[in-house]
């Protein structure tokens, strides 16, 4: 994911110290009922598509804009899967950042996907049954986004 410009400022006071962020990711579905998903360019990973609400953007349309600025697929969010505090995460160039997600689950309802701008390399819809080697993180988030009737799922520790 790159770094918002609003977050370099912020760095450039504080330095490497822990970050507490919003982040926000979408489990986007289509007619087939399949997920829509991207390999990073970071990483060379398949993962769920996600990203850092602008300041002040609401989650829902942080989750819109990440699906089209990532994938050119335009998607409408239908509710709130999960909100989960992460582990601190250190990146190579000493930066800590702890951030706290909202999953939501989207419905895919125009465009087609494609690699849409430069933090990916591919990206494709894939059969929750044939999902390609994905972490636990993307995992777990499909299928809490998979069930019908069930509550937002949160830590209850």
């Amino acid at each position: 994911m790159a770094t918002p410009d609003f977050i370099r400022t912020i760095r450039a006071d504080a330095g490497h110290q822990l970050l507490w962020l919003p982040g926000v990711t979408a489990i986007v579905f289509d007619d087939d009922g399949r997920v829509l998903l991207g390999r990073r360019s970071d990483n060379g990973k398949w993962s769920v598509i996600g990203g850092i609400p602008d300041p002040g953007e609401q989650p829902a349309a942080c989750a819109v804009r990440e699906v089209f600025e990532e994938t050119a697929v335009h998607c409408v969010a239908e509710r709130v899967v999960l909100v989960e505090a992460l582990e601190p995460v250190t990146y190579p160039n000493g930066d800590t950042c702890q951030f706290m997600d909202i999953t939501l689950r989207c419905r895919a309802v125009g465009g087609e996907a494609r690699v849409n701008d430069d933090e990916s390399l591919e990206v494709g819809w894939f059969a929750v049954d044939q999902l390609p080697d994905l972490h636990e993180f993307g995992v777990f988030r499909i299928k809490q986004a998979m069930a019908e009737e069930q509550p937002t799922w949160f830590d209850r520790r």
